[in-house]
């Protein structure tokens, strides 16, 4: 029996979604086409029906991911009345919890490396999710202090995963995240 087209797109945005958690966890290079469908409950033979390509998926998958994190921290941003905004989103992205849970994490912080060496639309759809992420932080400082925030961020984040253990990797989220509230711009560190 032929599946309706409204659910077709239901099954689409499940395996996107199963696809956007599995890369963050496993990595684009070390997911198989069958780890992504089981992760949606499906088989691996119903693939092609809803995407071309792997790096169809990959790029609707990232630009899903790189969603969900400019709307988290959108909204720590948001829920900051009487705090400084950009302190909450520093706050928000430097734990231990975004660190133990890359498959609800930052994209760019899971999958920053594999992105960049994927092809033309996989990259085209990160560097617009960067744009985005970069444009919600660039609504609490100079887009240089927004890029430099998230650059370190990212990189904190990744060398946090890479620490030998808990103590070392706990002390690199605390010491950036010290440094980028101790040298937040004129104007939003409460001067």
């Amino acid at each position: 029996m032929r599946k309706s087209r409204a659910e077709a797109a239901a099954t689409r945005e499940r395996i996107v979604d199963a696809a956007s958690a599995t890369f963050r966890r496993q990595g684009i290079a070390a997911t198989g086409l069958a780890d992504l469908m089981a992760g949606a409950g499906l088989t691996h033979g119903g693939f092609y029906k809803h995407f071309a390509s792997k790096e169809q998926v990959v790029a609707e998958a990232g630009a899903r991911a790189i969603e969900q994190t400019s709307e988290a921290i959108g909204a720590a941003i948001a829920a900051a009345p009487g705090d400084v905004p950009l302190r909450r989103a520093i706050g928000t992205y430097l734990t231990t919890q975004h660190r133990d849970h890359p498959e609800t994490g930052c994209a760019f912080a899971a999958l920053g490396p594999e992105l960049a060496r994927e092809g033309d639309t996989v990259r085209a759809a990160a560097a617009a999710g960067m744009e985005r992420l970069l444009g919600v932080f660039s609504q609490q400082a100079s887009r240089a202090d927004a890029v430099v925030a998230l650059s370190a961020m990212v990189g904190a984040m990744t060398l946090a995963r890479l620490a030998p253990n808990e103590a070392e990797s706990a002390r690199i989220l605390d010491q950036v995240r010290a440094h980028l509230l101790a040298h937040l711009p004129s104007g939003d560190d409460g001067a």
